[in-house]
């Protein structure tokens, strides 16, 4: 089920597909919030989205708050007038709040009271080669995304949709064992906030344990650096032990798990959110 990307006003971006039951708020501009809070409503209305989740400068909060959303996780310093990104949701639909992942949340939490140092790659993991992916790439992309989730939250299974991520400041980033594509992940960068979500990770289960994702984050950290991004950021899933120590180990600050929030491998699953600052 292929997701609606909606522009409004002067930039503002809205998602929504119905696999995620949710509407997802990615950027507000200032002179658009009247027309984005109109075009949350209408939606609600006409689509029952049990959940809307927005990304939105604190000190555009306020009307958010009024309308009955809460926060679930913050990136402080994020904009450039040095405000920070508050992630707020509205739970239409009680349930899925209520319904929390007790248990992972639990699992989590204990992680969090562990220390965790950064892992020495060995030297097989030096093996892998690491490049950016060009557009070329885009049906081994798709093909390895295909292969480990059984669904996701946006259509990455189609390599039109890849090359047009890579037009949209979406970098690739591919660790290769010969000519096989055995992990990879992006980084979706915005030069405006010079902020980068790092993101789609994902490892052919033939390569599994040879901390991958570790290497892609690392080398994908040195080309932010490169091109001036100065905030990284990630929306990581709560059930995946290793994508969180991953970043854990990495330096990166926990600040909020959003609850039911994105349908991936299968089903709605809750996510944490990591930042740090370059």
């Amino acid at each position: 089920m292929s997701d609606t990307i909606e522009q409004i006003g002067s930039g503002s971006v809205i998602q929504h597909v119905r696999l995620n039951d949710r509407v997802y708020l990615m950027k507000l501009k200032k002179e658009d919030l009247a027309a984005v809070l109109q075009r949350l409503e209408v939606l609600t209305v006409e689509k029952h989205y049990s959940k809307l989740f927005c990304k939105v400068p604190g000190s555009l909060a306020a009307p958010f708050l009024a309308m009955g959303f809460i926060p679930e996780g913050e990136i402080p310093h994020f904009y450039d007038n040095g405000d920070d990104a508050l992630f707020l949701s509205r739970f239409d639909d009680p349930a899925r709040l209520a319904n929390k992942p007790e248990v992972e949340l639990r699992r989590f939490r204990q992680l969090l009271s562990e220390t965790l140092h950064p892992k020495e790659f060995s030297q097989k993991t030096a093996a892998f080669a690491v490049i950016q992916l060009e557009q070329s790439h885009a049906r081994q992309i798709a093909d390895l995304y295909a292969r480990v989730f059984l669904s996701y939250p946006f259509p990455i299974y189609d390599p039109a949709y890849i090359v047009k991520m890579m037009e949209d400041d979406v970098q690739y980033f591919g660790a290769f064992s010969g000519d096989q594509l055995a992990a990879l992940s992006s980084a979706d960068i915005d030069f405006e906030t010079k902020s980068a979500e790092m993101t789609d990770f994902a490892t052919h289960d033939t390569h599994t344990g040879h901390n991958l994702s570790c290497l892609l984050l690392h080398t994908m950290e040195q080309a932010m650096q490169q091109q001036g991004i100065r905030t990284l950021y990630t929306i990581a899933r709560l059930a995946s032990v290793p994508m969180n120590k991953t970043f854990l180990r990495s330096g990166y600050h926990y600040s909020g798990t959003f609850i039911n929030n994105t349908h991936i491998s299968g089903h709605i699953e809750s996510m944490n959110l990591y930042y740090k600052h370059l």
